[in-house]
């Protein structure tokens, strides 16, 4: 029998994690949508995503902060394929500062983004994930969901705060066949991270690898980067079937961190 195709929705999926979990569902056989901030982003990565799978999948402009985007999104996922299976808040973003400097912009951004954003989507998907009996919502936390690093302030406010969002709502919808889990990366190899390295190493003098031992692997037992390939395994399993009983859990994919 044929497999059903399900619909999965994934912020900030145009690059790093968040694509190579929407091209991990669209491999299974699932329809991935790839919404992210601009148009021709989510566009791009919707296409090189079926060029790679032969998968299904779509793309679409979307500010997480924004709640009438955010239902719009929704609702139009629901009139175009009748339902929403799984729900994936992946979009972040990184500011590293003193907390005495911290500009109070940088702040309002990375919270709204990485914890408003997933709080948004989760209270707009699960209504209709209530009607269907069915959902799956993933949160991409971090590492820093438990602990804290220096000069991360806000990153680590808001993933502490997904931590909480997640056990919240798995309570709150567990009788209504939803299940609502984290995943909490270690250092992964994205644009993010390389980004966050070129300045801890320019202000430090030092090389981007000592910059990366000092500041991230030094806390891993393994020492090396996290893929994003490995993130997307652990979300497709939370998506399973097999997982049906995981909810309200924060699972760490972070080489021993």
């Amino acid at each position: 029998m044929k497999k059903k195709q399900r619909l999965i929705i994934v912020t900030g999926a145009a690059r790093g994690i968040g694509y190579s979990i929407a091209a991990a569902f669209s491999r299974n056989g699932d329809h991935a949508v790839i919404a992210d901030l601009t148009e021709e982003a989510a566009l791009s990565a919707a296409e090189q995503i079926r060029r790679e799978t032969g998968g299904s999948a779509s793309g679409v402009a979307v500010d997480v902060t924004d709640e009438e985007a955010v239902r719009s999104l929704i609702d139009q996922a629901v009139f175009d394929y009748g339902r929403i299976d799984v729900v994936v808040n992946n979009a972040g973003l990184q500011h590293i500062d003193r907390v005495e400097d911290f500009p109070l912009e940088k702040w309002n951004r990375l919270i709204a983004v990485m914890l408003t954003g997933p709080f948004l989507l989760t209270k707009h998907a699960v209504p209709h994930m209530k009607k269907q009996k069915y959902g799956r919502i993933i949160n991409i936390a971090s590492v820093h969901g438990r602990a804290a690093s220096p000069f991360k302030s806000a990153y680590i406010s808001a993933k502490h705060g997904v931590v909480g969002l997640t056990r919240t709502t798995a309570l709150e919808t567990a009788e209504h066949g939803i299940t609502v889990n984290a995943i909490m990366p270690g250092a992964v190899d994205t644009p993010l991270v390389q980004n966050q390295l070129e300045k801890l190493a320019k202000e430090e003098g030092i090389s981007r690898e000592e910059a990366l031992h000092r500041h991230l692997l030094h806390k891993q037992a393994i020492k090396r980067f996290v893929r994003p390939e490995e993130i997307a395994e652990c979300a497709l399993y939370l998506a399973s079937d097999p997982a049906s009983i995981i909810t309200g859990e924060c699972i760490g994919v972070s080489g021993g961190w």
